[in-house]
């Protein structure tokens, strides 16, 4: 993987445990997530964004559940700190101080 293509891919996961972060109740599905972040400058492919979202629940940074068929991403404690840059994780960006 080139180096562009890393900082595309560490940037865009941290952007969903940013926006997740901000959610009510810490969650969203994943139509509202991919929305977010085409707004944000992430365009992605529903796989894509399944894909990361099964990369950080693999990572303990969010689980994901599905109702009907809707896939529902939910922030973890750890995944919170990653997000807020209290924690770093390999394959998420750090987030800038404020």
């Amino acid at each position: 993987m080139n180096t562009f293509t890393q900082h595309l891919e560490e940037d865009r996961r941290l952007t969903i445990l940013v926006l997740l972060a901000d959610a009510a109740g810490y969650q969203a599905n994943q139509f509202l997530l991919q929305s977010a972040l085409d707004s944000l400058g992430h365009v992605v492919s529903m796989d894509r964004l399944r894909a990361d979202l099964a990369w950080l629940a693999e990572q303990g940074l969010v689980t994901v559940g599905a109702t009907a068929a809707v896939e529902i991403a939910t922030l973890t404690a750890r995944g919170l700190d990653v997000a807020q840059g209290r924690a770093v994780h390999p394959g998420v960006k750090r987030p800038r101080p404020l």
